[in-house]
């Protein structure tokens, strides 16, 4: 296809300025080996930036911490983060506006040979778990034992706390009974012989929570939208058409092969399907999912995982469509 810098120059669409030096600039600041990096090549590969009326540029960071920190300190205009955490950031101050990303599908998977069929059949057991006791994925997790079972799976089992590497690798070992992993962990861990037992989108499905609800999101500045109106509907539908091109076309996951990691076929599939599994309808966010989801939330993870959060913070969601 043409080079995308071809379209420089060019008047372009919606609105803004027809001269390049007009066009609105976005720095992404990521993680280097984030899989966020899938959607926003394929937007950068395809010129659906400069489709839709802005400039993308991304930064890759080591870490999380120092991406937030860029989108603070005004070297970056837009990251990545979690529903929770950018709620929290708004009650503290902060005019962060989430745009829809991902619903961040995880669950449990257990050894290909366990005779497990549902969550308390780990009664007893050992359960890894990436990150700590107040991850998501588990907190949901533990709330449908609790609806499906009338278990305490934090009490009825054992449980093992680590990044979410040492868990993959020490689960592919065969040092659990069931694993609760980040996605892309557990579709490498499918591809390893490992089996789905329960997913976090058929537990909320079970608690009442609307799966499509969007746990993860970009984040921008309100003020930096303010300054470039119809940005984030701009930004919102390169991303959408991204994830478009990535649902039908083969190509467009062999070009993003070298960044995947994948060992093998199978592992590029499991990653391949693991990603599209998440992908959240078009649209707003519903504000009624939103705040089920948080109201869970503070139920299991308390002021620990909360902080001052009570309800759905105003003007959290970016109104995009």
């Amino acid at each position: 296809m043409p080079s995308r810098r071809l379209f420089l120059g060019l008047p372009l669409i919606l609105g803004w300025p027809a001269l390049a030096q007009g066009v609105p600039v976005i720095r992404a600041a990521v993680l280097r080996i984030g899989t966020v990096n899938w959607e926003l090549q394929t937007i950068l590969r395809e010129g659906l930036d400069e489709k839709h009326g802005f400039r993308l540029t991304v930064q890759g960071y080591a870490d999380g911490t120092a991406a937030h920190l860029a989108v603070e300190g005004g070297t970056a205009d837009l990251a990545v983060s979690d529903m929770i955490w950018l709620a929290r950031q708004r009650m503290a101050g902060r005019d962060y506006v989430m745009i829809p990303y991902s619903r961040a599908v995880g669950g449990v998977v257990v050894p290909g040979e366990s005779t497990a069929r549902t969550l308390a059949d780990l009664r007893g057991g050992k359960i890894g778990i990436a990150g700590g006791p107040l991850d998501k994925s588990w907190l949901i997790l533990r709330a449908y034992a609790r609806a499906q079972h009338g278990m305490d799976l934090a009490a009825e089992t054992s449980q093992v706390y680590g990044a979410p590497p040492l868990i993959y690798k020490s689960a592919l070992r065969g040092g659990y009974g069931g694993v609760v992993n980040f996605w892309h962990f557990l579709a490498r861990m499918r591809a390893g012989g490992m089996r789905d037992l329960v997913s976090v989108a058929q537990a909320a499905g079970v608690l009442g929570l609307d799966p499509e609800t969007p746990l993860i999101g970009y984040y921008l500045k309100k003020r930096f939208l303010a300054a470039h109106p119809g940005l984030a509907q701009a930004f919102y539908n390169a991303s959408r058409e991204a994830k478009e091109i990535m649902a039908r076309s083969e190509a467009a996951w062999e070009a993003l092969r070298p960044l995947m990691g994948a060992t093998d076929d199978a592992e590029f599939a499991a990653l391949r399907e693991g990603w599209l599994d998440g992908v959240p309808r078009r649209g707003p966010v519903d504000p009624a999912g939103a705040r089920a989801m948080l109201a869970l939330m503070a139920d299991l993870g308390g002021e620990a995982l909360m902080g001052p959060v009570r309800d759905l913070p105003e003007g959290l969601f970016a109104d995009v469509t």
